[in-house]
């Protein structure tokens, strides 16, 4: 199924590999003004400046005044609905699901994403509270090498979907990514279920991340309400996504880049301690031994899965930002093997690190609040430096701040991608002509406005309860998104297309997909069981189970009334051969782009056996 096949007869378009027409190229190109800055060409005309000096300051002043007027009408004019022009293109015939597909690949968001800004939210965009904090929690429930082992499996789960996804990615740079993709490749009822659980995973987290920050700053002082420190981190979240892709990209940019350096030297100085350097003296794996290597034995191994996934949340954003990436060909495809040097480096030897330095029965980690409860601060509170908690402290609240950006960018741009498709209404779906979707980014920082239950005693309660609509929620996208990947690969088989016109090829292919995929099944089975039998609980807890299991109804019960609304019981999953493997492309021209694909393989394969390793990785 190609949608340009059904569009207009009479222009006789196609966007078959086999097809010649010149209008082929001309139709996928046709909305690439969508995509630039928007400019406003009623400026005003500059007063005319006599020879008389009065005059002329007369004049130097009406000028300042037109520029200042010129400056906020710009501003006010940039808030107003994109012009779409006209293609021609006729859609009366085309099917909701073809309907879909074109929107998503015409969707005129603004492309200001460079590599440096990709390659950053790739690496610490969404290091946050769940490696900081929540490897504590971790910890203590499964000791050091249940820490160690869980990183290791959901890390690599994580790899194969973020490979997958990426040559996915590079291949359609559509609005919604990896949302889109399961409406395209596997059915619109799983699109539409996938996409909003994805959202309300970060709709949630939004609020959750500012009650975190107000909770983090009361580190140094607690004479402030927390709802002033609520107040103002969600208007300064909200001014960075008003700036559009480019302000949310530059604030990632430089909080990853701190992130990262707070790791690298925690890392670092985590070893010197371990070595002796500090009040406890040599440690070693002293802590490995006693009180132990594990705690509650494989429960406690399952138990780390969920706290692993909250510290992977994230990792996918990457590929979200495909539709507002300058050069997707080269930005996203090292954007994606930076992945593995996050898992590698800020997961496999911080929790290696931790592991040494905090024993898993330290009362704080359990019952510690806000910072007190991080194993980071616990570890250099321990080695006896008094000014490195102040200093993590600092980097915590930074991260906080970055993944509630995140989150805000996140939710919008799904909310927007949906309504883009014909999934929701289309007022949230409406875009400025600075290429923002400014409903949905108001929608998504107003949910934000939940963080003020930080006054509230019970906010815990009330937060467990939310999270628990999304809980398994990060499983099920990343399951689903290697199967979209096989799907793909397998559609492309079946339609007698060859692999050779895959810009990006995940580096663990099909079979990194299939393990991956087993890999999740497996993960969501067990925190299952663990939800419903959980560790220091003799016998089952309901109330346990629906905490962490709420999302597995509500995911189903979606998917049902998604089918039943729109009557597509009849087809439970898109044909192989209906499936679209051409509109989203940014290359028209497909035996150009095969051509050029070739010409890099042959240049790569003359390249010298430790470049190919570092091409491999990097």
């Amino acid at each position: 199924m190609v949608i340009f096949d059904r569009i207009n007869e009479k222009e006789d378009v196609s966007l078959r590999p086999d097809s010649t027409n010149e209008k082929t190229a001309t139709l996928s190109q046709s909305h690439s003004h969508l995509y630039g800055n928007s400019t406003d060409s009623t400026e005003s005309a500059l007063p005319r400046v006599s020879l008389n000096s009065y005059s002329t300051s007369t004049a130097s002043v009406e000028t300042s005044a037109n520029r200042r007027r010129s400056f906020y009408q710009r501003w006010i004019d940039s808030f107003k609905p994109i012009n779409l022009e006209d293609d021609g293109v006729d859609t009366s015939r085309l099917t909701p699901l073809e309907k879909s597909i074109l929107a998503s690949a015409k969707h005129p968001l603004a492309r200001k994403l460079k590599t440096r800004h990709l390659n950053m939210i790739a690496i610490g965009g969404s290091i946050g509270t769940g490696l900081f904090v929540s490897s504590g929690y971790a910890l203590a429930r499964g000791g050091p090498a249940a820490v160690l082992i869980g990183y290791i499996i959901v890390g690599y789960a994580v790899l194969t979907m973020v490979y997958s996804l990426g040559e996915l990615s590079v291949q359609f740079p559509v609005s919604g990514s990896f949302n889109a993709f399961f409406t395209r490749f596997i059915d619109p009822s799983w699109g539409f279920t996938l996409a909003i659980m994805y959202y309300l995973s970060w709709a949630i987290s939004y609020p959750s991340e500012l009650i975190a920050c107000a909770m983090t700053i009361q580190f140094w002082t607690t004479s402030i309400n927390p709802a002033v420190y609520v107040a103002i981190v969600w208007v300064v979240i909200l001014v960075v996504n008003f700036f559009g892709v480019r302000g949310y990209g530059e604030v990632e940019f430089v909080l990853s880049i701190i992130k990262v350096l707070a790791v690298v030297g925690f890392i670092i100085l985590g070893i010197c301690i371990t070595c002796g350097v500090g009040d406890q003296g040599y440690i070693g794996g002293k802590y490995w031994h006693d009180p132990g290597a594990f705690n509650h034995g494989f429960k406690g191994v399952c138990s780390v899965f969920i706290s692993s996934a909250f510290s992977f949340g994230g990792v996918e954003l990457v590929a979200l930002t495909a539709a507002e990436t300058l050069q997707p060909k080269i930005s996203l495809r090292r954007a994606t093997k930076q992945v593995f040097w996050r898992v590698t480096i800020f997961y496999l030897l911080t929790s290696i690190v931790i592991g040494c330095l905090v024993p898993y029965t330290n009362n704080d980690l359990l019952n510690g609040e806000g910072i007190a409860a991080s194993p980071f601060v616990i570890a250099v509170n321990q080695g006896g430096i008094k000014v490195i908690p102040h200093i993590m402290n600092a980097v915590i609240v930074a991260a906080v701040i970055s993944v509630g950006n995140s989150s805000v960018y996140g939710s919008s741009r799904t909310l927007a991608s949906l309504a883009a498709q014909g999934l929701l209404p289309g007022i949230f779906g409406y875009i400025d002509k600075e290429g923002r979707p400014l409903v949905a980014i108001l929608l998504s920082s107003l949910l934000g406005l939940l963080g003020f239950l930080v006054v509230n005693k019970n906010e815990d309660a009330v937060f467990t309860w939310f999270f628990s609509v999304c809980s398994l929620a990060s499983f099920f996208i990343w399951l689903m998104v290697n199967v979209t990947h096989l799907r793909f690969r397998y559609a492309l088989r079946r339609q007698s297309r060859s692999t050779n016109e895959i810009i990006f090829k995940s580096p663990l292919g099909t079979w990194g997909s299939w393990t991956g995929l087993f890999l999740l099944l497996f993960i969501i089975c067990v925190l299952i069981w663990v939800s419903a039998y959980p560790i220091d609980v003799h016998g089952s807890d309901v109330v346990s189970f629906w905490q962490s299991c709420l999302s597995l109804p509500l995911l189903i019960l979606i998917w049902v009334l998604h089918k039943t609304y729109y009557k597509t019981w009849n087809q439970l999953w898109i044909k192989l051969e209906d499936i679209d493997l051409d509109t989203g492309r940014r290359e028209a021209d497909l035996d150009r782009l095969k051509q050029e694909i070739a010409e890099e393989k042959e240049k790569f394969r003359a390249k010298p056996f430790y470049y190919k390793v570092y091409h491999f990785f990097c």
